[in-house]
């Protein structure tokens, strides 16, 4: 809770020093559109945060998304799918391919960094293939208008991504702190060999942290694409791999695995998009954006390592302590 606590601290500060500079952050349109994009971008960063957990990493998010949300369009506005049957479609081609990434992590025994870098080759490549790197759309969304809700709706003046982000991260909270699932995933993510040898079935946990994680990918990569409400393959959802790992790692989550929670999760990801937003608000160049992404990374990592060093010093102390007196 500590990590959680300094990193709600620093997002308030943050938020405060932001609307002295610029009254116009806390307009209500203002506040709107960020909860739109912390709700849009944190829906699969909680699902990033779950394959960090387990020591691996995510580089195909944007690529996939990108694929998906050119064969979103093409299913509803070219091949005249059924909203909800397009929506499966999509979800459940994001499940196969990232249960393709857990078997070539845990069966193949392919570090995940190759593996999903070249998940992010080969699915932006697809994606301009088969559009023949045209751009796609959703038109005025006619016949589909309740996807259009969840992207660019309010309920009760709150935005529908954050909404829906709420409602997922309650699930996810569950599962992650409150079953026997979740406390195998951060074993594996601690000490996989060690998991093992407990009984821990590594492979199937690691390879369901990357299902899930493709799951939530799809989730946000269908409010993203009817949000932008146009797909180029080329172009669509560059770097937010990145903005999901900043938001991860900023959270707590330990890119040596074993560590992170749902709550720091979604902190990171307000904090970045905090900082994205004031960015805009001081009319300084958006091409910041990746320098604010490496200085939070660079920042999350230190901080992990100062609190790791710190931690493993005082277990040696105690555990001195402990041998001290055991030889009195």
């Amino acid at each position: 809770m500590k990590k959680e606590l300094g990193i709600l601290i620093l997002l308030v500060v943050l938020c405060v020093i932001v609307s002295i500079f610029n009254p116009r952050f806390l307009t209500a349109n203002n506040l709107q559109n960020t909860g739109r994009l912390v709700g849009a971008f944190g829906i699969f960063s909680l699902g990033l945060g779950l394959v960090i957990i387990t020591g691996g990493i995510e580089l195909s998010v944007g690529s996939l998304m990108a694929l998906l949300g050119v064969l979103l369009s093409m299913m509803l506005t070219e091949w005249n799918w059924a909203a909800p049957l397009a929506v499966a479609g999509c979800v459940g081609l994001a499940m196969a391919l990232s249960w393709g990434h857990g078997w070539l992590i845990t069966k193949m025994k392919i570090q995940p960094f190759i593996v999903t870098l070249c998940g992010l080759l080969v699915y932006r490549g697809v994606a301009r293939f088969i559009t023949k790197d045209s751009t796609k759309g959703f038109g005025n969304a006619a016949g589909f208008e309740s996807l259009r809700y969840l992207a660019s709706g309010n309920l009760f003046g709150v935005p529908m991504p954050f909404v829906l982000l709420l409602v997922i991260s309650a699930v996810m909270w569950v599962f992650l702190h409150r079953s026997v699932y979740g406390r195998y995933l951060f074993a594996t993510g601690r000490n996989e060999e060690a998991a093992r040898y407990s009984g821990i079935n590594t492979k199937r946990i690691i390879t369901l942290a990357y299902v899930l994680a493709g799951v939530l990918t799809a989730i946000s990569g269908i409010i993203i694409a009817f949000y932008t409400n146009s797909v180029s393959p080329a172009a669509h959802g560059n770097f937010y791999e990145l903005y999901g790992i900043a938001a991860a790692v900023l959270g707590g989550c330990s890119l040596r695995g074993g560590e992170g929670s749902v709550v720091g999760i979604l902190i990171g990801t307000a904090l970045l998009q905090v900082l994205r937003n004031l960015v805009n608000l001081l009319g300084i160049d958006t091409s910041l954006d990746f320098a604010v992404m490496g200085i939070v990374i660079l920042f999350g990592v230190l901080a992990d390592q100062y609190f790791s060093a710190r931690r493993n010093r005082n277990q040696f102390v105690a555990l001195q302590e402990a041998a001290a007196s055991q030889a009195q």
